[in-house]
C-alpha cells in the first residue's frame, strides 16, 4: 500500500491494518522528511485520544492529515504504533 499527496509518497508497507475503511501503517513506514508536529487532537469513542502529523511537501502543507492513537483503548490495540491518511492523501 501506498499514501500519496502531491505526487509524492508519504508512506509506502505491505503491512496495513484496515480498521473502518482506514489502513493503518506502520509508523515506521512514514517518510519522516515530510512530516511536522500538529498540536490537533480528536477523541473516538472506541479508539481513544488521536493525534495528528502534517504533512510538508515543496512548501505545500496539508495539515492535520495523517492521525495516531499513540494510547489506543484496549479494543484498538492493533492499531498502536500505526498512522492513517485523510484529507486528499490518496491510498492504493
Amino acid at each position: 500500500m501506498k499514501a500519496v499527496w502531491n505526487n509524492t509518497v508519504i508512506a509506502e508497507s505491505d503491512d496495513t491494518v484496515l480498521v473502518e475503511g482506514n489502513h493503518y501503517f506502520p509508523e515506521s513506514a512514514l517518510r519522516r522528511e515530510y512530516i511536522s508536529f500538529s498540536n490537533h487532537k480528536t477523541t473516538c469513542g472506541w479508539k481513544g485520544l488521536a493525534s495528528y502529523y502534517s504533512i510538508n511537501v515543496n512548501g505545500d502543507v496539508n495539515p492535520d492529515a495523517v492521525w495516531y492513537y499513540a494510547e489506543p483503548k484496549p479494543e484498538a490495540a492493533n492499531i498502536r504504533d500505526r498512522v492513517a491518511f485523510w484529507k486528499g492523501v490518496k491510498v492504493s
